[in-house]
């Protein structure tokens, strides 16, 4: 797979992630079982996967320690990503951004994980009650002390935005970025997460631009529209309760329907490609465009579509294709 570098440390990743939540986190609950996790992970990385994505709270914790068990074997071939900041109670997530928290919480991270650094230390969400810099300063020394190779943030984005989060702002990523300039001045922001594809391309505005030209790498999360641009979801078909897809507007069956032209489009593009290239590896090769600091983190569950995805990353999409994508209509719904 081609290899790509984030962060001005030049770190080095497949060109295509994995994210590991919906593993044990978010999705379906009757889909998530620990011997196929384990399997997808292996296949990943035999694919040329090299970026695995998690946080502490996925689970919480049991994601971790999934990831744990592969890497007790195969350390030499993952880059580790995961992620501190966000508590899981009974029926709510609420920020942690203490200094000593941070620096349990990554121990923690480590023993589950069973490694001795890990390649990526996210903050998932800052604290509205702890200053940025000082969370961001404890991660520094963690660093420091060769507990972490990296830092970065995952931005609260167009979702967050209009329902009112804080770091969120008018653009959907105006708080985020202020964000970025008070941290940078503590310790160098290596990558970004945030969510971009093509039918959620807030982040082309400011975020994706500013992370180029500081030299940040960019985790393009749910690059395919949470499994709608892959073109396997019917409309009307319906969600198990515990999915969350099951509350988003852009999932309703009226509004799938109404985005199918999206799903379409990327068929067409598709077929000019081969009969075994598939809408997902479209979307997939149209964020790995959008620079080459760039490495979408598409979430998966099965080997055989961690496998597929990978594969993305030998797709080159032609001028015709990038200008037929970007004449589709734009995505109907929103996700309040």
């Amino acid at each position: 797979m081609e290899r790509r570098t984030i962060g001005a440390t030049a770190l080095d990743v497949g060109a295509i992630g994995l994210g590991c939540m919906p593993m044990s986190w978010a999705y379906s609950r009757s889909q998530q079982r620990g011997d196929r996790s384990l399997r997808t992970v292996h296949a990943a990385l035999d694919a040329g996967v090299s970026l695995l994505d998690t946080a502490d709270m996925y689970g919480p914790f049991t994601n971790e320690l999934m990831l744990g068990r592969v890497l007790k074997e195969r350390r030499a071939d993952a880059f580790v990503s995961t992620k501190c900041g966000l508590l899981v109670g009974d029926g709510h997530v609420v920020a942690n951004g203490r200094p000593g928290y941070v620096r349990r919480a990554c121990d923690a991270s480590l023993r589950r994980l069973q490694t001795d650094v890990i390649d990526l230390y996210q903050l998932h969400r800052a604290d509205p009650e702890v200053p940025v810099e000082e969370t961001w300063g404890a991660m520094a020394e963690l660093v420091s002390a060769g507990k972490v190779r990296a830092l970065g943030l995952c931005a609260v984005g167009a979702r967050s935005a209009r329902r009112g989060a804080a770091g969120a702002g008018r653009d959907g990523y105006e708080g985020t970025i202020r964000q970025l300039e008070r941290i940078q001045q503590v310790f160098p922001v290596a990558a970004v997460e945030a969510e971009l594809s093509v039918w959620s391309q807030e982040a082309l505005a400011r975020l994706l631009p500013w992370c180029a030209a500081r030299g940040v790498g960019f985790l393009a999360a749910m690059p395919l529209g949470n499994g709608f641009l892959t073109g396997t979801l019917t409309p009307g078909g319906g969600f198990e309760p515990d999915d969350p897809r099951a509350r988003h507007p852009r999932f309703t069956a009226e509004m799938m329907a109404a985005n199918q032209p999206l799903v379409a489009g990327l068929r067409r593009v598709a077929a000019r490609h081969g009969a075994d290239v598939t809408p997902a590896q479209v979307a997939l090769a149209w964020v790995l465009g959008r620079g080459a600091h760039v490495v979408p983190v598409p979430g998966a569950k099965r080997e055989r579509w961690v496998v597929e995805n990978a594969r993305a990353a030998g797709l080159r999409l032609t001028a015709e294709d990038l200008a037929e994508i970007a004449a589709l209509p734009a995505p109907r719904g929103s996700w309040d």
